[in-house]
């Protein structure tokens, strides 16, 4: 008696399709070219970023493979610096496109792994020709791909946090330069191009004339990240009164919680709430990285703690966000929730509870924005100031 059994993938199927996986680099790109399972890995080089080449041998390796010019063309290629522009080129002239998430991708657990672009290209093939033919488990994740405009709403607070960060790091050195003469200064106070000029060492003598000229140059451009910060700051006002883009109205309904402030509210529709679609909880927090990690072999089962596998901004500032939230939404359920599992312990408890924190809190912003409930016991401002 034989019983009846449902394959998901069939390798020796014939082909309906031309595959193409991309190796990018700087000054050429490899193209590897299959048409399936049976076939080798056709591969062929061009210039880095020119599309036409692309095409050109897109149409020779179907005459090459025997195929109808009219066959369509499925390809693949790894997230990183190049972007999305290829993937809206490959689309636009009608090529099945995936972004591939680098790390997600099938690889050699053997210490010493070989690696170059020629293996690189024909494992890509053959995790792409896998992923079409069904395969149970897939060998790689898909990047979601943002539009040009939900892509271009990211640079306003990329650019803001970049600025913020790089003053910062120009008023430390500023201060270590100081401590290695024994001296301090304060740098919020006005006048510090004066007061550098009357600052003097522990023996009363005048700072040395190329540390006072280093000191006034790195104050220049301190001045200079302050400007950009607030013409930025100013930017993001501007159109947050306007209101004109829905995306715009998520954050002031974020900015409109207690504990919620206009840097955190704008981050998490922007890089978040504001172009992706989630279907459950699990995908919020598993987008965020704040997913757990088990780790089970045979008797043996643990967790290794939250995966941080994805979107950094959202998940450091979020876990910033629940320190807040505890402070000023002191009456909420996810207040109280944590204050009766995690206030009473140590140090390192407390710690880890804020990352539990922080994953139910997004998870409830994400449920505010969709159907407009207040999360359990929070509170609304009076008014909304300093947008």
């Amino acid at each position: 008696m034989s019983t009846a059994t449902t394959r998901t993938m069939d390798p020796t199927a014939s082909s309906t399709h031309l595959f193409l996986a991309f190796e990018l680099g700087e000054g050429h790109w490899k193209l590897g070219f299959s048409a399936g399972f049976a076939t080798r890995v056709l591969k062929r080089q061009v210039p880095a970023r020119d599309g036409e080449a692309v095409l050109d041998e897109i149409a020779r390796a179907k005459e090459h493979l025997g195929l109808p010019p009219t066959i369509p063309v499925r390809s693949c290629y790894e997230a990183g610096r190049d972007g999305f522009w290829l993937h809206r080129f490959l689309v636009t002239h009608g090529v099945e496109n995936l972004v591939i998430d680098s790390s997600s991708i099938e690889v050699n657990r053997r210490r010493r792994r070989a690696k170059t672009d020629r293996l690189d290209l024909e494992g890509l093939v053959d995790l792409l020709l896998r992923y079409w033919a069904g395969s149970h488990k897939k060998p790689f994740s898909v990047v979601r791909v943002p539009s040009v405009e939900e892509e271009d709403r990211r640079h306003l607070h990329r650019e803001l946090q970049s600025a913020k960060r790089d003053r910062t790091r120009v008023t430390n050195r500023m201060k270590g330069l100081l401590a290695n003469h024994g001296l301090t200064l304060d740098l919020q106070r006005k006048g510090v191009p004066e007061r550098l000029c009357v600052l003097e060492q522990w023996d009363g003598s005048p700072l040395p004339t190329g540390l006072r000229a280093r000191l006034e140059r790195e104050w220049e451009r301190v001045c200079f990240y302050t400007k950009l910060i607030r013409t930025l700051q100013s930017e993001r006002r501007e159109m947050l009164r306007s209101a004109a883009d829905p995306v715009a109205e998520q954050v002031l309904q974020l900015v409109a919680l207690r504990g919620i402030g206009v840097n955190s509210a704008w981050l998490f529709v922007m890089e978040f709430f504001g172009w992706r679609e989630f279907r459950n909880r699990k995908e919020v927090g598993a987008l965020a990285g704040l997913a757990p990690t088990p780790h089970q072999s045979g008797e043996s089962n643990r967790e290794l703690g939250m995966s941080k596998a994805g979107n950094r901004h959202v998940r450091s500032m979020v876990v910033e966000i629940a320190w807040a939230w505890l402070r000023f939404q002191p009456q909420s359920r996810l207040s109280q929730w944590y204050q009766e599992r995690y206030g009473s312990g140590s140090k390192r408890m407390r710690k880890i509870g804020i990352v539990a924190l922080a994953r139910k809190l997004l998870i409830a912003l994400w449920r505010f924005l969709e159907t407009g409930v207040l999360p359990e016991g929070a509170e609304l401002k009076a008014e909304i100031r300093n947008l």
